[in-house]
């Protein structure tokens, strides 16, 4: 008769230990087991490696039991600062002009890539040695703002619906690769495309991936004018980011003249914040109020500074020039008008004495 488990004790003596649950196996779990013949090499292998499987499993920490085939958590909040790590991680974009043909630009001086909306972007991928077998890129959009930065970043609905592909509603997306994969975060529900990490061709230092975007910023019921960011991270897949990268993005039709418009009010937004700073720190004289002396005539405020102003369109430009012609004719009138003397007449009383005039001789004489 085979015993059983009711039949065992405390009274046995066995302590919570491995030897215990050697015990227990050979005295309780061999018996469910095929019968192991003395020459059947087989049937003992076979007895081998399940005591073995079995022994791994009562090792195993409770920490590791629970997390076996769990994905490591996403961040709720993305770091969206760059880290090239131990393998110096890069980004290089092609260089371009600002040309009104160009689909697409990159700012250094904003860090900012300028492209239209579906057009791909070469990205040039450089490390300074080469990355594990299993590492793979991963590219992320998140807003910039601190403000919108716990808002996911998707398509409008009007692109969205326009489109047949599984992952329509994804922003960004890797073109030129079979191997992309697209997922969305079960908890923080962010998206992300991934492709796998190639190392160089021969004659090449560098790995280049395709991005192209779906949507525009200007989109209603998407980004709708929002700023937003793309983090290109390499990881592994047990979640190790090895390198990461960021830098602002804008989806537009024309890259070249929103790249060329922002750079320039790049440079002269310093210099307007100089001149109110200057102008806060000079403590005032007096206390009390300056009297300004009132201007007796517009001759003498005349400025002779001549000023540039851009004006876009042909009509327009005439149509300023006209009212330039005529200010500048209205100036030389005033001035000649200032040169003439007028002689005004010497007003005559109505009654009493007679105003007499130099040599003239009065009546008494």
């Amino acid at each position: 008769m085979e015993p059983s488990l009711d039949d065992l004790s405390l009274s046995q003596g066995l302590q919570l230990s491995q030897q215990s649950f050697s015990i227990f196996w050979d005295t309780y779990m061999t018996s469910s087991l095929p019968p192991v013949e003395d020459n059947d090499p087989s049937s003992i292998n076979l007895l081998q490696d399940s005591r073995e499987e079995f022994d791994e499993i009562i090792d195993m920490p409770a920490e590791a039991l629970a997390n076996e085939g769990v994905p490591p958590p996403a961040s709720a909040v993305p770091v969206a600062t760059d880290h090239p790590g131990e393998y110096d991680f890069l980004l290089r974009f092609q260089k371009s002009g600002t040309a009104k043909s160009v689909k697409s630009t990159f700012s250094v001086t904003l860090t900012k890539l300028f492209c239209q909306l579906n057009k791909t972007t070469p990205v040039e991928i450089l490390v300074r040695k080469e990355p594990p077998p299993s590492a793979f890129l991963r590219a992320m959009a998140v807003y910039k703002k601190t403000e919108h930065l716990a808002d996911v970043v998707r398509r409008c609905p009007h692109h969205q619906n326009q489109d047949a592909a599984e992952h329509r509603s994804h922003l960004i997306r890797i073109e030129g690769s079979q191997r992309v994969q697209y997922f969305e975060d079960v908890y923080t529900k962010r998206q992300s495309v991934t492709v796998p990490y190639e190392r160089p061709q021969l004659g090449s230092e560098m790995t280049t991936i395709l991005l192209s975007f779906m949507c525009n910023s200007s989109c209603m019921g998407g980004m709708n004018r929002r700023p937003i960011l793309t983090i290109v991270t390499l990881e592994t897949p047990e979640g190790l980011i090895l390198g990461r990268r960021c830098f602002e993005v804008r989806i537009c039709a024309c890259p070249g003249r929103d790249r060329k418009t922002e750079e320039e009010n790049n440079i002269k937004t310093p210099n307007v914040t100089k001149q109110k700073k200057k102008r806060k720190r000079t403590p005032a004289a007096t206390s009390a109020p300056v009297k300004r002396p009132i201007p007796t005539s517009s001759v003498e405020e005349d400025d002779e500074d001549i000023f540039y102003l851009p004006i876009r369109g042909h009509e327009r430009y005439e149509l300023f020039k006209q009212f330039n012609e005529g200010l500048e004719r209205q100036d030389k009138e005033r001035k000649n008008n200032s040169n003439v003397v007028v002689e005004e007449d010497v007003p005559v009383p109505f009654s009493g004495k007679r105003l007499m005039h130099k040599g003239e001789c009065s009546d008494m004489d």
